[in-house]
């Protein structure tokens, strides 16, 4: 446990940086500022005009701000040779990626998911509308964590790669079946949003259950393989 903290903190520091802190927190900060806009112009229909605006933040502003911190949390080490410091230490590899996890959901749950809940509550403060962001945002931000920590492991600079799936798979190839959807977070995020707030969302076609248990088994996943890909990858 000692161990784990100290790895915990020490990611933290050095993926918290000014400059992506600022980056992220301007992205928020012009999403709450365009929700008022929304409000400004009093929508016909604010429940559902507050569902959209959830779910395009689902597939933007929480996915791309997750990834600006996930990716960095085991990927800066890795770039500049730290890592060698964490990966010699007498722990096993799972705790270096449970603390860079640990470390994503920390920054990013108060810097995107209370900004994506503001704006939703802005628009409209219909009960349903916003446990269901609330739901929806924290199943998002765990497993996009664990994906992106994964492929800060597995892959050097990992953004482009980070920025291509969501770009491209979840933007693009997941939106043009429910095959390809299955394979995607934000379709289970949406699923949650639809559920619970009781509004129809195209390509979320599953239970509240289903939509929050098969993003925490993909982001097990996600960090077993990283914990696996850590123990056996020559950081020297």
């Amino acid at each position: 446990m000692t161990a784990f903290v100290a790895i915990y903190r020490l990611l933290l520091r050095t993926m918290a940086t000014p400059g992506r802190l600022a980056a992220v927190g301007a992205l928020a900060g012009v999403s709450v500022f365009t929700a008022l806009i929304v409000h400004a112009n009093n929508p016909t229909d604010p429940l559902r005009e507050g569902t959209g605006w959830v779910t395009a933040n689902l597939s933007s502003l929480v996915a791309v701000g997750v990834l600006v911190f996930a990716v960095a949390a085991l990927g800066d080490p890795q770039e500049d040779g730290t890592l060698l410091y964490l990966w010699l230490r007498p722990v096993p590899s799972w705790i270096p990626v449970l603390a860079a996890w640990c470390a994503t959901v920390t920054v990013t749950v108060p810097l995107v998911g209370l900004p994506v809940l503001l704006s939703a509550a802005v628009i409209h403060t219909d009960g349903g509308l916003l446990l269901g962001t609330s739901l929806s945002v924290l199943v998002s931000i765990f497993a996009y964590a664990a994906i992106f920590v994964m492929a800060g492991v597995r892959f050097r600079r990992a953004l482009p790669w980070g920025l291509a799936y969501i770009l491209i798979w979840e933007g693009f190839v997941a939106s043009a079946g429910a095959g390809a959807a299955r394979l995607a977070v934000r379709t289970y995020a949406r699923s949650i949003l639809a559920e619970l707030s009781d509004v129809r969302i195209r390509h979320a076609g599953y239970s509240l259950g289903t939509g929050i248990v098969v993003p925490i088994i993909i982001a097990v996943v996600a960090l077993t393989y990283a914990s696996y890909r850590l123990a056996r990858t020559d950081v020297a």
